[in-house]
């Protein structure tokens, strides 16, 4: 994709209004730790909100879209109704990617998901 075309996704994306309301699946406020393996040089976010389709995650670096990704969600072992945590390594694609209150929101649909048992 060329830099004129991420800049007008990005751009229209940040126009919409609703813009959860076109998503293809609901999404729920829900705040995870997570383990960004590329796209964050390695740090820990947390998540906003998780969908069947995707996150968006909350970050302190700019990941332009059209990155790939690879991520860790962990899954309490409470909320799961497992003995220990469930990671889910996840790979996806930053598909929007927004200034907000002096940090940055990261939209990124899962392409691909793995449940673990640690």
């Amino acid at each position: 994709m060329t830099e004129a075309a991420k800049e007008h996704v990005a751009e229209t994306s940040k126009a919409r209004k609703g813009y959860t309301d076109v998503q293809g699946a609901p999404r729920f406020p829900i705040k995870l730790p997570v383990s960004m393996k590329t796209g964050a040089n390695g740090k820990t976010v947390e998540t906003e909100n998780i969908s069947a389709n995707g996150v968006l995650f909350r970050m302190d670096v700019d990941v332009p879209v059209g990155s790939a990704v690879d991520f860790t969600i962990s899954l309490p072992a409470d909320v799961v109704g497992a003995e220990a945590d469930v990671q889910v390594d996840c790979r996806g694609r930053v598909v929007r990617s927004f200034a907000d209150g002096g940090r940055r929101g990261v939209g990124v649909v899962i392409d691909e998901y793995r449940f673990e048992r640690r």
